[in-house]
């Protein structure tokens, strides 16, 4: 139906705003080609679903999370290079009448992911 996502600062016990996220497609040749950007709401989510169900298609997916800015940016002290910088998380869609929630939890050391509702 459609794709969702949500971020989560584990460090803070936080909804992660205004973080960056890209979402690619990727091909059967391993080629991306990007979809969309946006920056996550106050509740750290997007304003809308980043494929609606006509949008969504049966294939290989990535969301890129700028985590490392979004941390600096809240005046987090990383080192740098930042352990946890930019999080490329690649999935498939397989079954375009489901909705897929991809959201990641982040801290500056650590994050996870899981296919939620």
């Amino acid at each position: 139906m459609s794709l969702s996502t949500h971020v989560l600062n584990t460090a803070h016990g936080i909804p992660a705003e205004g973080l960056k996220i890209e979402l690619w497609s990727i091909d059967s040749d391993n080629n991306r080609s990007l979809i969309k950007e946006i920056k996550t709401n106050n509740d750290g989510r997007s304003d809308a679903p980043l494929l609606t169900a006509e949008e969504t298609k049966v294939g290989t997916y990535e969301l890129v999370f700028h985590v490392g800015d979004y941390f600096r940016a809240k005046g987090e002290k990383l080192p740098e290079p930042a352990f946890v910088d930019v999080v490329p998380l690649r999935f498939g869609i397989a079954d375009t009448n489901s909705h897929y929630h991809v959201p990641l939890l982040a801290s500056p050391w650590s994050f996870s992911t899981y296919r939620g509702s």
